[in-house]
């Protein structure tokens, strides 16, 4: 049986050949520094296997996560002078070989969910291939292999180690801030654990007024929108306003449609996502990839959007949910 381990090991790898790749660039003056902090993400990769089977202890994981903390926080990482193609080079390239740059992006979504629709359909010797659960990250770690040979083949780099360096390069352009969606979705769990949705939920029935639905839903929607700015992720600060407001003021006091509310609801905590640095994926690593001058360019252009949006799921969500 296939499990996502293999997934996970692969990805370690890959983090040590990043520190490996940075470790021997003299150039960069701060490459132990990166070279550290990269490598021990990678072995938090591998080590977590035996964490997970409870073969080891979970708080060494806590102090490499710490130690990672401090090297980024006082700026001990850095980046290596930039060795790619020219924009002209680029140009020239995208140019020569057209749509078919698309093809290793768009292998990733389909490879996925095909893997996803008939992994959990093949069996062998009576057992399932893949294990329960694992078929949608099995899939992307098949298609992102896929994608990378496909684009190898396509684009026919000079040399075999171009996609890791690259890769690398990439990395190091984004800095710490690629690790921004994996630490705050943990935030969100701790921050559950925590009871802070109680907490939360508490203090929005001492301000909230009696009977007002409006007023609920305003606390509702814009608290998923100013959570998500605070946490970088919408999933993480669901649990939070749905524990404080959702299901015990909108739905069992005011009787409203669940699955209305918490999807109207998701969709203004991503008017959030549009409006932080803390969600790096979408806001800080765009700027970096494409080298902006204004690193916080796109959520300054994405800004009116997102209070507009905000202001129709408020809308939306007090009419169709009640």
């Amino acid at each position: 049986m296939l499990t996502t381990e293999w997934l996970y090991w692969l990805i370690g790898a890959f983090f040590l050949a990043v520190a490996g790749h940075i470790l021997t660039n003299r150039e960069n003056p701060k490459r132990v520094g990166s070279a550290a902090f990269w490598g021990l993400l990678g072995l938090a990769f591998l080590y977590g296997t035996f964490v997970q089977s409870g073969q080891a202890p979970a708080w060494l994981l806590g102090i490499a996560v710490l130690v990672m903390v401090v090297l980024a926080g006082f700026g001990l990482t850095g980046r290596s002078p930039e060795r790619t193609t020219t924009p002209q080079e680029r140009g020239e390239a995208a140019g020569r070989f057209g749509n078919k740059l698309f093809i290793p992006a768009l292998l990733v979504p389909v490879v996925t969910v095909l893997v996803t629709i008939v992994g959990p359909l093949i069996t062998i010797g009576g057992a399932p291939l893949l294990a329960s659960g694992s078929a949608t990250l099995t899939g992307l770690g098949i298609s992102s292999i896929v994608a990378v040979v496909v684009a190898v083949l396509i684009l026919r780099p000079p040399k075999l180690s171009t996609p890791m360096h690259e890769s690398a390069r990439l990395l190091e352009a984004i800095g710490w801030a690629a690790l921004l969606p994996q630490m705050l979705s943990t935030l969100g769990i701790l921050f559950t654990q925590a009871g802070v949705g109680k907490a939360v939920g508490t203090i929005a029935s001492s301000i909230l007024p009696a009977g007002s639905l409006f007023a609920a839903v305003v606390v509702y929607s814009v608290g998923m929108a100013v959570f998500t700015i605070i946490m970088g992720n919408a999933f993480a600060a669901f649990p939070i306003m749905t524990a404080a407001v959702g299901w015990p003021v909108l739905v069992q006091t005011f009787g409203g449609n669940p699955a209305a509310i918490f999807a109207i609801g998701m969709l203004s905590g991503f008017c959030g996502t549009l409006a932080t640095p803390m969600a790096a994926n979408f806001n800080l690593v765009p700027a970096a990839l494409l080298d902006m001058k204004d690193r916080y360019g796109p959520i300054k252009a994405q800004l009116p959007t997102a209070g507009l949006l905000l202001l129709v799921n408020l809308g939306v969500m007090y009419v169709v949910a009640f």
